[in-house]
């Protein structure tokens, strides 16, 4: 590339940083701000004194009882249901870029369309019958939900996956005497790795960063989300504004995805880039 053409490439990502990181930047700069710079929505983008009483107020404070098993909750619910969601997801995807059997096409449709469904217009259904059934305010009343949104997005990434790996290679793993199940266990699985790792970390946002069923489904900190929590986020006094604690609790929420996102980056890449150049 020319110098004019680096340049504007240089310009077109620096811009593409602020946009993305700005929202990131003014979070952390509220939750180092003191309740006082919050009064009467005023103050500076930048606090004029740093301090560290919002991380304080939700981990030893008055919001610690609703942060911590918040939190807590989160990191269950959202395992267990990334977990659930790439295992059934591997084996449906798996079946489908492998095997030939009528409606094959309509379960990915179906799978799509599912993906699509608005989430606040089943949240009062299942309100109803996650009550009938002794489902609401417990873990597996979420996880069953969060399974409906990260299942479908699941299946459709992973089958692309499975259908970019050569059947050659599971038919010569056969032949040495391998069955099915252990040439996919074996074989299959490893050479979808990278994938497979792009794909338990979309699910894993997905679950993360819910709040409608976290909200709804819910109603103690027995199975509330921290999304759902910070809702209830008050300040020491019906005066004053809860924006510190609220961005306070927000950044902590942040760091396992950041975290995932640089121990994983290069699976990540991978698995993106998989399939996008043939031959």
């Amino acid at each position: 590339m020319s110098t004019k053409q680096k340049l504007g490439w240089a310009i077109a990502i620096v811009v593409v940083l602020i946009w993305s990181l700005f929202p990131v930047v003014s979070i952390l700069a509220n939750s180092l701000k003191p309740a006082s710079e919050f009064a009467g929505g005023g103050g500076s983008f930048l606090p004029q004194t740093y301090t560290w009483e919002n991380y304080q107020m939700i981990f030893t404070g008055g919001a610690r009882d609703l942060f911590l098993p918040a939190l807590r909750n989160s990191i269950g619910i959202t395992l267990i249901a990334t977990a659930v969601a790439v295992v059934l997801a591997t084996l449906c995807a798996y079946a489908i870029a492998r095997l030939d059997f009528p409606g094959k096409r309509i379960i990915l449709i179906t799978a799509l369309a599912v993906s699509m469904f608005p989430v606040v217009s089943i949240v009062t259904p299942l309100f109803n019958v996650w009550r009938q059934i002794g489902l609401y305010d417990t873990w597996l009343g979420l996880i069953l939900p969060y399974l409906s949104l990260t299942l479908p997005i699941s299946i459709w990434t992973l089958a692309a996956f499975f259908q970019q790996i050569p059947w050659d290679l599971e038919r010569a793993a056969q032949v040495d005497g391998a069955t099915s199940f252990q040439a996919f266990r074996k074989v299959i699985v490893p050479l979808a790795a990278p994938g497979v790792f792009t794909t338990a970390i979309i699910a894993f946002f997905i679950a993360w960063n819910d709040f409608v069923f976290g909200i709804g489904l819910t109603s103690t900190s027995a199975a509330r989300p921290v999304p759902a929590a910070l809702a209830f986020f008050t300040g020491a006094s019906q005066f004053e504004d809860p924006a510190g604690a609220i961005s306070a609790a927000a950044i902590i929420v942040t760091i396992p995805v950041i975290i995932l996102v640089l121990a994983f980056q290069r699976q990540i890449v991978a698995g993106l880039t998989q399939g996008a150049v043939k031959g």
